[in-house]
């Protein structure tokens, strides 16, 4: 490898874990166990000039005196450089008050699947419970930042979160986020008690009386100035255009105008109707879209009643996949994939599904979180759709076999380049059903409404933080444009709203996967091989989408060239 990209990819990588200390923790890096984020703006400055100067660097490596490795290395470090600092150039700190984002969720849904594999471990989480107060307090120095500079975060997420606040500070303390922290299997009863006393004195004294001064901050001083429901998107900021185009390169790893995405996503949600329309008449016995969509939205029929249901239904889907992929992938990963409901505090407010990769310490398996909140809102047709997207062979396959991909830098088996991860979930929803994952044509209806609900995110997103939509605009687009359940639709416009440009991640990365796999069809025709190709696009782990074209150009040009006799 070459030995200036090695410095520059383990100093960023240093960087990234020192500055997301919940990240590292929850990848297995024990380093930083007793830490908190630093959100103030001095570090928040040293950390752009930081990543600045690796950037610059980077980029002046000469990439034609690179072996094929450190040329997928190079452009994924520099990628990932330029991605953080254009999100810290946004100053996202000022205007994050979110309920799926906000600092507030990450100790509600991350610190419960922290591992303890050794005392210190256990003791450093104390430590990092003891810090959650200046943590709070530097937010709302952010914030508070923010709304001087007319830079505020958007109303609805601000209402969201205060009831998410509201709702941590009922739970017992029985069932605070710091003591639901797995602890060290060796550990007799005396000691766990000795550790839940200290631990629960930090609740008391830090933890929670942080959310409280949150709570009060957030109600008192960033609500009245919050941006109302028709200015949700950042082109309502002074600096809105420069942030969403930051976003936009970011999630997409494309250099793409905001307008042809608005195109791309109107004329993919046009295409999808014929096959609205034909699986329409044979699932419903209609093949009139609004009629369709009405029916997939509204029909109880189509819901699940328990939430025991909904859990079953996505084990179930699960169990399939496991059994199915050796077929079609020529490498899977070791690490295992379980199901687990999304945490209650904050689950009517988030999205449907999320997926938390294994730890790299093996302490953590992969896992796939559903939400069974309100189960007769969750419609029976998309659930293995969501399954297949958020484990097998979606999100676990890709991102815990990069995990596993030896002889690689941690910054690329841990790389997310949100289009390529994202994309390759949705490409997997379509592939299920060529690998006959499916149980019926109701299921496969579920394919064309996750089709739609991504193809309607290029348009909402887009619509939202470049044209000036207000949320409003946003709900009712996908409610005439998708199948999707009302709630749903609301939820997932004000995570657009909060979460600025990610969601355009899918669809483009979905298209690219797709255009790549077809050109290779079409080159190597009846000799093509899909676990080939997979692998192909697998065995280097995230990569931005222009070398993902390069990456599939090599493996047809190698399956393309005789072997030597």
């Amino acid at each position: 490898m070459n030995e200036q990209l090695e410095r520059l990819g383990s100093r960023f990588w240093d960087l990234a874990l020192e500055s997301s200390p919940m990240w590292a923790s929850l990848l297995g890096d024990h380093r930083f166990d007793a830490e908190v984020e630093d959100l103030s703006r001095e570090r928040e400055d040293a950390l752009i000039e930081a990543l600045g100067g690796i950037a610059d660097q980077t980029a002046a490596i000469d990439p034609i005196n690179l072996d094929r490795q450190d040329r997928i290395g190079r452009a994924v470090l520099l990628a990932e450089v330029e991605g953080i600092r254009g999100s810290l150039q946004s100053r996202m700190a000022e205007i994050t008050v979110d309920p799926m984002l906000g600092i507030h969720m990450d100790i509600i849904q991350g610190i419960p699947q922290l591992r303890a594999m050794e005392d210190a471990h256990a003791w450093a989480f104390v430590e990092k419970a003891s810090k959650v107060g200046r943590l709070f307090d530097q937010a709302i120095e952010r914030h508070r930042q923010g709304v001087a500079s007319g830079r505020t975060p958007p109303r609805i997420s601000v209402e969201k979160v205060i009831g998410q606040l509201d709702a941590y500070a009922a739970l017992p303390m029985n069932k605070n986020p710091f003591l639901q922290i797995t602890l060290p299997e060796s550990w007799d009863d005396l000691q766990r008690q000795r550790w839940r006393n200290a631990m629960a004195e930090q609740i008391t004294d830090s933890v929670t009386p942080g959310f409280a001064r949150y709570r009060e901050a957030v109600a008192g001083e960033i609500l009245p100035a919050a941006r109302p429901p028709e200015r949700s998107g950042v082109c309502w900021l002074p600096d809105g255009e420069e942030v969403y185009r930051r976003a936009v390169h970011r999630y997409t790893s494309l250099d793409l105008d905001a307008a042809d995405v608005h195109r791309i996503g109107l004329d993919e949600i046009g295409a999808l109707e014929d096959e609205y329309r034909d699986l329409g008449a044979k699932v419903l016995g209609t093949d009139d879209i609004p009629i369709v969509y009405d029916r997939l939205r509204n029909d109880p029929d189509l819901r699940f009643r328990t939430a025991e249901e909904v859990h079953q239904a996505a084990e179930s889907a699960l169990q399939r996949a496991r059994q199915a992929v050796p077929d079609w992938f020529g490498r899977l990963p070791e690490a295992p994939c379980i199901v687990q409901p999304v945490p209650e505090v904050g689950a009517e407010d988030t999205t449907i599904a999320y997926y938390f990769p294994p730890a790299d310490d093996g302490s953590r398996p992969g896992i796939f979180f559903i939400n069974l909140s309100q189960p007769e809102t969750r419609t029976r047709f998309e659930s293995e759709a969501l399954a297949f997207h958020e484990s097998i062979p979606g999100h676990h396959l890709q991102l815990a076999l990069a995990q596993e991909l030896e002889g690689l830098p941690s910054y690329r088996r841990h790389a997310l380049m949100t289009a390529y991860t994202e994309g390759w979930g949705l490409y997997t929803e379509r592939l299920s059903e060529e690998m006959g994952l499916y149980s019926g044509d109701l299921e496969r209806m579920g394919v064309l409404a996750f089709d739609s609900w991504r193809a309607g995110r290029l348009v909402v997103d887009t619509g939202l933080h470049a044209m000036g939509w207000s949320r409003r605009q946003a709900i009712e687009y996908l409610e005439d444009n998708s199948p999707l359940a009302t709630n749903n639709i609301a939820n997932e416009v004000d995570r657009y709203i909060g979460y600025v440009g990610q969601a355009l991640a899918y669809k483009i990365g979905q298209r690219e996967i797709f255009r790549q796999r077809k050109m290779a069809e079409e080159a190597l025709g009846s000799s093509f091989d899909i676990k080939g190709f997979h692998d192909a696009v697998l065995e280097s782990g995230a990569v931005p989408l222009e070398v993902l074209g390069d990456l599939v150009t090599e493996w047809v040009e190698s399956q393309s060239t005789p072997s030597a006799s």
